[in-house]
């Protein structure tokens, strides 16, 4: 779906009407939030956000990665697998699957991680471990129950924090604020702005760790694009981010067309957009989430060669403080299941 613009508003006429939907929709997730999981006898390392939409939880999944292989762990990604027709569960093949079986993230992640698809998240950690994790990082399963966390980092944007605090479809959130936060062990905020100052503030005063980070384009997505003329593109959770990146890496970005998040593009859209941009001299540019989707689709893959693709990943203010936290939290799993 594509976020209805009055979510990153101020409070209006129409958030205060969808309020007592917000209010039931809240009630039953914050209640199904408190139940107890199930263990998967390994550490389980949860990304997540407050709300519907993208905040950043593939660049960070994938920064945990990093920091998990440096201390020796071999760690899986375990996924819903949202967008995609597998039920699960099943290690994804990159060679073998579509974004239209697993999800888009999921196909994307696979590349670097091991990823496991799975609806039941608790057989989904059950494969991990037999074939091979020493940790599960949970990827989007914050407010799903099944699975005991050992540690729930939450990921938001600093621009649009949680937007007019409302709990869908009032607003963004998927469940009220104070027992997301309560759950919260770990925040890392993304980019610049003050609009996650409040949580941040809570979170501190609890003593859990506030983490800082960007998103820095790859050095090659930016020596490729700068000085272009260009029509970007993307169908992901907050497009208007991509596009500032883009412009503050150098590319001149004439044209850009947002998409709802998961977009599936049809071959006449690709093909309309390649048409525009060879009409105009445009240099056609999405982000990797899309190339993922557009790759892994048979229909579109002749046009695929015709986009550039701009990759990013999260840089931590103090990648050290992340490193501590992450290892405190495993040793601690580990003990209680000693």
């Amino acid at each position: 779906m594509r976020e209805p613009a009055f979510w990153y508003r101020p409070p209006s006429l129409l958030s205060r009407l969808l309020a007592p939907l917000g209010a039931i929709y809240g009630a039953i997730t914050a209640r199904r939030m408190s139940r107890a999981g199930a263990s998967a006898g390994i550490p389980v390392l949860c990304v997540g956000n407050y709300h519907l939409g993208g905040a950043g939880k593939t660049p960070t999944t994938l920064a945990l990665v990093k920091i998990l292989r440096e201390l020796g762990e071999q760690p899986f990604v375990v996924s819903r697998g949202y967008g995609g027709t597998q039920q699960g569960p099943l290690r994804v093949d990159p060679a073998s699957h579509s974004a239209a079986d697993v999800g888009d993230e999921p196909l994307m992640l696979a590349s670097n991680v091991s990823v496991i698809v799975s609806r039941d998240r608790v057989a989904g950690a059950s494969l991990a471990r037999t074939s091979g994790a020493s940790v599960v990082l949970l990827d989007d399963g914050f407010q799903n129950p099944a699975l005991a966390k050992d540690a729930s980092l939450i990921v938001i944007d600093a621009a649009r924090g949680i937007g007019n605090g409302g709990v869908f479809p009032a607003g963004p959130l998927r469940a009220p604020v104070e027992p997301q936060v309560a759950r919260t062990d770990a925040l890392i905020v993304i980019g610049a702005g003050d609009a996650a100052d409040q949580i941040a503030a809570v979170l501190a005063k609890r003593g859990a760790p506030v983490l800082r980070a960007r998103l820095v384009p790859g050095q090659a997505s930016v020596d490729a694009l700068r000085g272009q003329r260009v029509l970007a593109f993307a169908g992901i959770g907050d497009p208007a981010r991509f596009f500032a990146t883009l412009r503050a890496s150098g590319a001149d970005v004439i044209e850009q067309r947002a998409f709802a998040d998961h977009h599936p593009f049809t071959p006449d859209e690709i093909g309309r957009l390649v048409s525009d941009a060879t009409a105009k001299t445009l240099k056609l540019v999405t982000t990797e989430k899309d190339m993922a989707r557009i790759r892994s689709d048979a229909r579109l893959k002749a046009d695929a060669d015709r986009i550039a693709t701009f990759a990013v990943t999260l840089r931590f203010d103090d990648e050290t403080a992340l490193r501590d936290f992450v290892t405190a939290r495993l040793a601690k799993a580990r003990a209680i299941n000693l």
